[in-house]
């Protein structure tokens, strides 16, 4: 029976919109019905407020350095904020947080059996969003993983968000992992930035809305989604 080699990686911490879900496909719709809910069906509204988050109503996408692709929902909360001056910026993040939980997820690999994968391999396995807390935990228990992961963090979670490193350290300290045996994946700069400053591996994907000249120069290595990890480790073992 051929045996998987040792690894020197002790443990991974996956990003988790546009890492282990496609980001165009889960966000966009999210973004389209958000921004309609609260405004009562205004296209044209929508569109104005859309604008403020770096989203097109009318093609259905995100600008690439739009607020939403690596900022919290707090963020994206205070952005819209002079838009809706009868609610409070809490109001406005629990709807934003709500869309969300409901928002479709594609995923970007089958997810269970590549978490079952890394755990055959003894890794330990955790994911770290900017996205709330209760919308990340909804969207992995409707993939089926929850069960499979060591650790879960939000930007609310209580160690920050990225690109600070909090959320890995987290995990670090959460698992027993050493920082400089984990792998930080992600498809962003915030990502990568948030795995340089936990003294990590940093392995990006492009599966979200980076592209490889936008991540290589923070990576240590760029695949084409978290499918081809696997594989990966063990060739560099």
């Amino acid at each position: 029976m051929t045996q998987t080699p040792e690894l020197s990686l002790q443990g991974i911490i996956f990003d988790k919109d546009g890492t282990l879900f496609e980001f165009a496909a889960t966000w966009e719709a999210w973004a389209q019905a958000f921004l309609l809910r609260m405004t009562n069906d205004d296209r044209a509204k929508a569109r104005e407020f859309g604008a403020l988050i770096g989203f097109d109503m009318d093609s259905r996408s995100f600008a690439r350095d739009s607020v939403v692709i690596a900022g919290t929902p707090g963020e994206v909360a205070d952005a819209l904020a002079p838009c809706f001056p009868g609610r409070s910026q809490a109001q406005i993040l629990d709807t934003l947080n709500e869309e969300a939980a409901m928002a479709p997820q594609v995923e970007a690999v089958s997810l269970v059996p590549f978490f079952a994968s890394l755990h055959a391999m003894g890794l330990k396995v955790g994911v770290a969003t900017n996205d709330a807390e209760e919308p990340a935990m909804a969207h992995l228990g409707k993939a089926g993983v929850l069960d499979s992961l060591d650790f879960v963090a939000g930007f609310d979670s209580g160690h920050g968000a990225k690109p600070g490193p909090g959320q890995l350290l987290a995990f670090c300290a959460a698992t027993g992992c050493d920082p400089a045996r984990v792998a930080m994946v992600g498809d962003s700069t915030h990502d990568l930035r948030a795995g340089k400053a936990a003294g990590m591996l940093r392995i990006a994907v492009l599966t979200g809305m980076a592209d490889q000249d936008d991540l290589a120069p923070h990576a240590d290595v760029v695949l084409p989604d978290v499918g081809h990890i696997p594989a990966w480790l063990v060739a560099n073992a």
